[in-house]
C-alpha cells in the first residue's frame, strides 16, 4: 500500500470532491437553492430552497461545506499512514 500512484489518485479524487462541494455551496448561496450531494442516488431530484425550506437548506449547506473542507485537508495531507 505504499504505492505513489495510490497517493496521487487519493489526492486527485479529494481535490475533485472538494471542488464539486465548493461549487455546490457557492451556487447555493448565489441561487438561494441547493441540491443534495447524493442527488445521483435519489429517484427524484430534490431541491432545497432557502425561503421555503430553510432548515434543510442550511443543513445541506453545512454538510457540503464540511465535506469541502475535509476533502481539502485530505488533499493536503494525502494518504498518510503512520509507520509502526
Amino acid at each position: 500500500m505504499d504505492s505513489p500512484f495510490f497517493d496521487v489518485a487519493y489526492r486527485v479524487v479529494a481535490i475533485m470532491v472538494s471542488f464539486a462541494c465548493g461549487r455546490q455551496v457557492w451556487y447555493g448561496f448565489v441561487e438561494r437553492k441547493i441540491t443534495p450531494w447524493r442527488h445521483l442516488l435519489d429517484i427524484y431530484k430534490l431541491v432545497f430552497h432557502r425561503d421555503t425550506e430553510p432548515v434543510r437548506y442550511w443543513v445541506e449547506m453545512g454538510t457540503q461545506t464540511i465535506g469541502m473542507v475535509t476533502c481539502f485537508i485530505a488533499a493536503i495531507i494525502g494518504w498518510w499512514q503512520p509507520s509502526t
